[in-house]
């Protein structure tokens, strides 16, 4: 079976990280008879360099007509103080709405062999495994109108009744595939979409009656997720609310080089990428982690392609590694491996 794949490597170290996984995704294809046709093309600051635009339209193109897009990391300083509609970051914003990839996916998953690196005690951290579900094209980042001028600021936080439906429905459906359990996270003693955001989950609780659910506010979940992450499963919740609890979250594991994201939408279609940034101090050195990014490939494998045992091989290889003692070097000083080293010694675990 062919999938056809568009690879937007971006900035900084997202071409070697995204090399990483591609060459991952061949092995897994040789392995298992796959074929995946990759197309390159570009987003972010280097398509701004190349193109004038952040998202050009053969970028566009080559997305629609591709199965899913593997993305590595935009943005950076140099791009920092463009007009508006220049930002390397209006790539990825303009990716996100012109597809409707409304459902963003962050696994947070700590691994035994690295949570020394947590900040977190061990007995907090250890066996932590959760999925943030973020609602991702709607709400106060979407919201208009608003204002903005020397004397006011004015920014509103629109949601809709069947963009609520369609998120929560993901979560659901995620949940059933996991421990069953939903933390949906609002603020409904004060907004009136949260009020909305809640009444629409314990409708939809009645279809899906094996699942747990609770609803908690986010300022509470804040807390929680530091003092007591292992009580989450599936962690439910809006846009703004998701992007800064994920943030959050992400520390747990001890590196942001270990978590991988998707951003789909209903058909299965998604844009797959590492929760790191662009890192452009390091860019080129190869010693830029590239487990995320490979993990990443693999989320793609599970919710765009359904090859869940391919998806699982490379986990297995990825935290195989790790429990090998192979680590780049964000995280260990003690005799680090370059990106395309440790990426070997993952295809090395994948092939055996």
């Amino acid at each position: 079976m062919e999938k056809r794949v568009t690879v937007l490597a971006g900035d900084g170290i997202g071409k070697e990280v995204t090399d990483a996984a591609v060459v991952v995704l061949e092995a897994v294809a040789k392995k298992y008879g796959h074929m995946f046709r990759f197309d390159h093309q570009l987003v972010g600051g280097a398509a701004v360099d190349a193109k004038n635009n952040p998202l050009p339209e053969e970028t566009v193109a080559s997305c629609e007509a591709s199965d899913a897009i593997l993305l590595g990391a935009v943005g950076g300083p140099k791009w920092d103080h463009n007009p508006p509609a220049l930002r390397a970051e209006q790539g990825l914003l303009r990716l996100r709405k012109q597809f409707d990839l409304f459902a963003n996916l962050r696994p947070v998953k700590a691994v035994s062999t690295l949570i020394q690196s947590s900040p977190l005690k061990e007995d907090i951290a250890k066996d932590v495994d959760m999925m943030i579900v973020r609602e991702l094209t709607g709400g106060v980042y979407f919201g208009t109108p608003s204002l903005y001028n020397d004397e006011e600021a004015v920014d509103t936080m629109p949601y809709s009744r069947p963009e609520i439906e369609r998120i929560v429905d993901k979560a659901f459906e995620i949940a059933m595939k996991r421990n069953k359990r939903i933390t949906s996270v609002d603020k409904a003693n004060v907004l009136a979409t949260s009020r909305l955001w809640r009444q629409i989950v314990d409708e939809k609780k009645a279809q899906y009656p094996e699942v747990e659910v609770r609803h908690q506010l986010v300022d509470s979940v804040a807390m929680s997720i530091i003092t007591s992450p292992k009580d989450f499963d599936v962690i439910l919740t809006e846009n703004m609310f998701g992007d800064i609890l994920s943030d959050e979250a992400s520390v747990i594991t001890g590196s942001l080089g270990l978590l991988p994201s998707a951003s789909i939408r209903s058909d299965g279609f998604g844009m797959y990428e590492p929760v790191h940034g662009t890192a452009p101090e390091i860019a080129g050195q190869n010693i830029a982690n590239p487990a995320a990014a490979i993990l990443s490939a693999a989320m793609m494998l599970t919710y765009s392609f359904d090859m869940l045992e391919e998806a699982q091989a490379i986990e297995d290889a990825v935290y195989g590694t790790f429990e090998d003692g192979y680590f780049t070097g964000d995280l260990t000083k003690d005799q680090p491996l370059g990106t395309k080293e440790w990426t070997e010694k993952v295809l090395q675990r994948l092939q055996a």
